[in-house]
């Protein structure tokens, strides 16, 4: 199985970029799982917590406070105002 390209920018800065297996995020419409060969999207996001599971394994969350994310040839790019990784105070 293939893998996404993964970017999570906020508005004053690029978060995070990387590979990942799988990204969970909460849409307007939803909760969506997003896989390697989805189907292209543009979704509103709502606040809170996104998910993204790295190729190694390791699974990384953040706060967002809404945004969008879009889906196009296993390339995973979510945008938000402002976003909250563990660690941040």
């Amino acid at each position: 199985m293939g893998q996404l390209h993964v970017e999570l920018v906020a508005a004053d800065r690029h978060v995070w970029q990387g590979e990942a297996s799988v990204v969970n995020v909460r849409a307007a419409d939803g909760d969506l799982g997003i896989m390697p060969g989805h189907t292209p999207i543009l979704a509103v996001l709502r606040p809170g917590e996104i998910s993204i599971v790295q190729a190694s394994g390791t699974r990384q969350t953040a706060e967002v406070d809404g945004g969008f994310v879009a889906v196009d040839s296993d390339r995973v790019t979510i945008v938000a105002e402002a976003v909250k990784t563990a660690g941040q105070g």
